[in-house]
């Protein structure tokens, strides 16, 4: 596996970094993942081969810039350097039980007991979710997010603004992908990612499902190419004050999933629009559990500290909550 991170120096510019333990070992052309991956589909040559050749021996201590105290600084593990609204930003939900099981509450606490939608499409996943190789199966929730300026790095806020009435954590992987010259989308690697939502708002009415997801979110610190995703463990926790005040172990990939990751692709691929060539995606795989789901409600610069084994540094956000009165925007007839 290569765990790639990306960086950024006032005076330097950008980079694409090797992990290697404590040390990261830049490499000398690519200032992105972008460009270094849209160079292994033109040429054929495997990232692998990309990267070894290009690598500086010159290594820098990971440290300081995890931690924010060096002139070097995180970046999204994955973006598109030049334009940001070609960063098509997606997800789907009900995956995984734990998080139908919060949906099915929500419906229950507004005074509908029966079998919901929710739990509906919950249960064609599990019947259809994970066809043969080749096959299509089961279409699944779609959502969403945003494009690429809605994503934001390790340290950096994930912000509740004035129209909000909420806004917690979704402990997930994400897929990124790009599509190259002829159409073909290409899979670069897998990111552990915050799909920061505003679930106050989509327990009012599930309708607002789709609202209530136009929210900041984080993916990294880093990218992982050839990573496994069959099963994977991990932890979700919040901090304030220095201290934890919540946490929940949490698992993902496929088996611990309602639809095999192929099947996601091919729903969100199947649209000639999310085929143009040149434009990112970056897709968000479902989350397990939350706090949201047990009761906790995060209040100003609580940091969301999201873990999977085998994806490197913890992904660390502080939330800040934006107080500030609502401003009417009105529209201009030209």
């Amino acid at each position: 596996m290569l765990h790639l991170v990306q960086l950024t120096h006032p005076d330097f510019g950008r980079c694409v970094a090797v992990v290697e333990d404590e040390y990261l070992f830049c490499l000398n052309t690519f200032s992105s993942i972008y460009a270094l991956a849209m160079q292994a589909i033109k040429t054929g040559i495997s990232l692998e081969s990309i990267i070894a050749d290009d690598r500086s021996p010159d290594r820098m201590v990971y440290d300081p810039i995890y931690t924010g105290t060096s002139d070097w600084a995180l970046l999204p593990a994955f973006d598109h350097p030049e334009e940001p609204a070609r960063c098509l930003v997606a997800g789907t939900g009900l995956t995984h039980k734990a998080s139908v099981d919060n949906r099915q509450a929500m419906h229950e606490e507004a005074g509908h007991t029966e079998i919901t939608d929710s739990m509906r499409i919950f249960q064609m996943g599990l019947e259809g979710g994970k066809p043969e190789s080749g096959k299509i199966g089961v279409q699944p929730e779609w959502f969403y997010k945003g494009h690429g300026n809605m994503v934001k790095a390790h340290g950096e806020a994930l912000v509740v603004p004035p129209f909000s009435d909420d806004g917690g954590e979704e402990p997930e992987i994400a897929g990124v992908y790009i599509v190259g010259p002829d159409g073909q989308p290409y899979r670069i690697g897998l990111v552990m990612a915050n799909e920061f939502s505003d679930h106050v708002m989509e327990k009012k009415n599930y309708l607002y499902l789709a609202p209530s997801k136009l929210r900041t979110c984080a993916i990294g610190p880093e990218l992982v190419v050839g990573a496994s995703f069959d099963e994977v463990d991990g932890r979700v926790s919040i901090h304030r004050n220095g201290q934890v005040t919540w946490s929940k172990a949490v698992k993902t990939g496929e088996l611990n999933m309602s639809h095999s990751v192929s099947n996601l692709e091919y729903h969100h691929f199947k649209y000639p629009e999310h085929r143009s060539p040149g434009d990112a995606h970056i897709y968000f795989f479902g989350a397990d559990a939350f706090s949201y789901g047990d009761g906790f409600t995060l209040e100003d610069g609580d940091e969301m500290v999201v873990a999977w084994e085998g994806f490197g540094r913890s992904l660390r956000n502080p939330i800040s909550i934006d107080r500030s009165e609502e401003k009417y925007i009105s529209v201009k007839t030209i």
